[in-house]
């Protein structure tokens, strides 16, 4: 590999250009008058052609010269632009984010974030892919993925995990079942039950089950939903009931679906925790400001009713 030009050198033969003099480029670069003339002399003889036309009166760039500067213009401009880079993400949030993120929690909370996030951090862009749960991690230990937001537990030896907020979940059951007329149920209430749960590929799953093993819930064998949209279909058409969390309750149920309603569990003992996920060797900063941001969002959606668990 030929050798290459130091930032230095380009540094100070843009200065020149713009000064005109040695002596002022050299003051403006504080250095001496001779340092910055054996510089010039030094990229010159790098580069193998005369950049410069010495001589009485104001510098005069050669053509190879005025073609250097124009480039050395450009690669000092992308410096900067990488300092002030790394400066704002240390102390706000630019560039992309890829956040994956699972089927049951992106839909209805990510609108809410993205539009907080928007509104603080208007240079960032983050990209969102919704991801099988299963997925997810391996998606973000090989890299397409910065961050994964997803219910816990959750982590490795190589990742960071941070507990955001426990969301409610809610016993979804037809507008005619017997424990409709009630405001409020307990996990006593699943007993002899038929519950309807996503398959074992979603963290819900082993939660419900472990939930209808301590209480006498009898989980539905014979159907495994997809998407929590299927699910409250089947429980519309009488299946059984299911457990449904409250950010998707709040989209999907209280202002669309009149064949299905929610009730809330006593004491508010019935939730699952949701929380961020990153590599360990990335910019912890960046996703703790994130953290932030979607803790806001989870606060301001789920106030009516119960609130969400946020955690400090």
């Amino acid at each position: 590999m030929p050798n290459l030009p130091s930032l230095r050198q380009l540094r100070y033969i843009v200065a020149l250009s713009e000064a005109r003099h040695f002596r002022k480029a050299a003051e403006a670069m504080g250095i001496s008058q001779p340092s910055l003339s054996l510089q010039m002399s030094n990229l010159e003889a790098l580069l193998g052609v005369r950049l410069i036309e010495r001589g009485r009166g104001p510098v005069t760039l050669t053509p190879e010269g005025r073609e250097v500067v124009k480039r050395a213009a450009r690669i000092m401009d992308e410096v900067h632009g990488i300092v002030d880079l790394t400066a704002s993400l240390q102390t706000g949030l630019t560039g992309t984010i890829r956040l994956g993120t699972t089927p049951t929690i992106g839909p209805y909370l990510m609108p809410f974030v993205v539009e907080r996030l928007h509104a603080k951090y208007p240079d960032l862009r983050l990209y969102i892919r919704e991801v099988v749960p299963r997925d997810l991690r391996g998606d973000l230990l090989a890299g397409s993925l910065d961050v994964i937001l997803t219910q816990f537990p959750e982590g490795g030896v190589d990742l960071t995990s941070q507990l955001l907020f426990r969301e409610p979940l809610l016993l979804a059951m037809p507008d005619d079942h017997a424990l409709a007329a009630r405001t409020e149920v307990t996990e006593a209430d699943i007993a002899d039950q038929n519950v309807l749960s996503l398959g074992p590929d979603y963290a819900m799953h082993a939660q419900i089950a472990a939930l209808c093993q301590q209480h006498g819930g009898i989980m539905a064998r014979d159907y495994e939903g997809t998407s929590l949209d299927a699910i409250r279909q089947m429980v519309g058409m009488g299946m059984g009931v299911a457990f449904l969390p409250r950010l998707y309750a709040r989209s999907e149920i209280d202002s669309r679906s009149s064949n299905v309603i929610v009730r809330p569990f006593r004491r508010s003992t019935v939730m699952r925790s949701i929380g961020l996920v990153w590599r360990k060797a990335a910019n912890a900063g960046m996703f703790e400001r994130l953290s932030d941001v979607i803790k806001d969002a989870a606060r301001a959606n789920l106030q009516t009713g119960q609130s969400p668990v946020i955690l400090d």
